[in-house]
């Protein structure tokens, strides 16, 4: 069964959680509503760990931009490094740790974050005056970019603080990392705009080009698994198509949703499950693809009654566990060709939510 809650007070703290109560019934997933943040608001959804616990960054009315943690603690902001006007959380391990950045009137720096060491600065490469931070492992291996005079350059941070840069691939004058795995291995993206490539890097074989897909031109790698498996997608004159790479290189085209044409793969758990939107100048949907099931529409699990459309799955655990970005549908499920989060911006709120597969 499929059950739809509504977390009372998690948002508490920043007072813009809209409630109602809504109760609704479907085979797969749980669902839960994580709650609403007023059109004139915005935010974004990076990462969940293991152990639920989500981060992003959030800017409500009258406040700042600032990086959050929800887990079963609550609702936690993080302030960002000292002097700073705005921070953004973008990955998480299993043990906790939050990476992202904080920028000042000058410069973005990165930081690294624990509940019980606070922020702390990861340093820029020498001569370079602004990084970010993307990816983290067990390990405490931080992954992000640094940048300056030279230019953009893909980094590696150890647990201690140490960066290395980690190059670019042939012929681009720039590179960034974007995630990392227990192994290791790192993907994101290099290249020259608008020829920009996805890669991967590993500590042996160094960078390498992951491709595109047949008469595309540019591609970008977003999440890597513990197997090796990359999760990003390519483009080229007909638009961006959410592709899987395997831990071989090879790339395989996900597809789209029906009337999709165009889309994302943002992550990959353990099991090689994709989550990502695939959509048109209409619509964008949540889509969760499975090797055995291929894609599915993930608002085909919940009824269309529920009051709510999902418009992108942002991030997926090794348990299933999906954060889902969505919006109210005011069409009660009858017609969805609102305009969305990938088009031109509507008026309704956006919301959150945690999709928890059936026992």
């Amino acid at each position: 069964m499929l059950y739809l809650y509504r977390i009372y007070g998690v948002f508490a703290a920043l007072a813009f959680l809209c409630v109602r109560s809504v109760a609704v019934a479907a085979a797969g997933y749980t669902v839960v509503d994580l709650g609403a943040l007023p059109h004139s608001t915005s935010q974004v959804i990076r990462a969940i760990n293991n152990s639920g616990e989500i981060v992003g960054g959030v800017r409500t009315p009258g406040a700042l931009h600032r990086a959050f943690i929800l887990s079963s603690m609550g609702f936690e902001r993080i302030e960002g490094l000292p002097g700073t006007d705005y921070s953004a959380a973008r990955g998480i391990n299993d043990l906790g740790e939050i990476v992202g950045s904080s920028n000042s009137a000058s410069s973005v720096e990165a930081f690294r974050w624990t509940r019980q060491a606070g922020v702390q600065r990861l340093a820029a490469l020498p001569g370079d005056n602004s990084s970010e931070a993307f990816g983290i492992n067990t390990h405490g291996q931080v992954v992000g970019h640094s940048s300056g005079p030279a230019g953009i350059r893909a980094v590696l941070w150890t647990r201690n603080g140490a960066i290395r840069e980690i190059g670019t691939l042939p012929g681009s004058i720039y590179s960034r990392a974007l995630a990392i795995n227990d192994h290791g291995d790192i993907v994101g993206t290099s290249g020259s705009s608008p020829a920009v490539r996805a890669f991967l890097w590993t500590d042996s074989g160094g960078m390498y080009d992951l491709g595109t897909l047949p008469g595309d031109s540019g591609s970008e790698a977003l999440h890597i698994n513990s197997a090796g498996e990359v999760a990003g997608y390519s483009s080229g004159p007909r638009g961006s198509s959410p592709v899987l790479w395997s831990a071989r290189g090879a790339i395989q085209d996900l597809g789209a949703l029906p009337g999709g044409q165009y889309g994302r793969a943002r992550a990959i758990n353990a099991r090689g499950e994709v989550v990502g939107y695939s959509g048109s100048s209409h619509a964008s949907r949540a889509f969760l693809w499975t090797r055995n099931g291929g894609m599915q529409d993930l608002n085909t699990v919940i009824p269309a009654a529920s009051g709510f459309v999902l418009t992108e799955a942002a991030a997926i655990n090794d348990q299933g566990r999906i954060v889902a970005i969505g919006r109210d549908d005011p069409h009660g499920g009858v017609e969805h060709q609102h305009e969305d989060m990938h088009g031109p911006q509507t008026q309704l709120p956006i919301r959150i939510f945690l999709l928890v597969p059936a026992p």
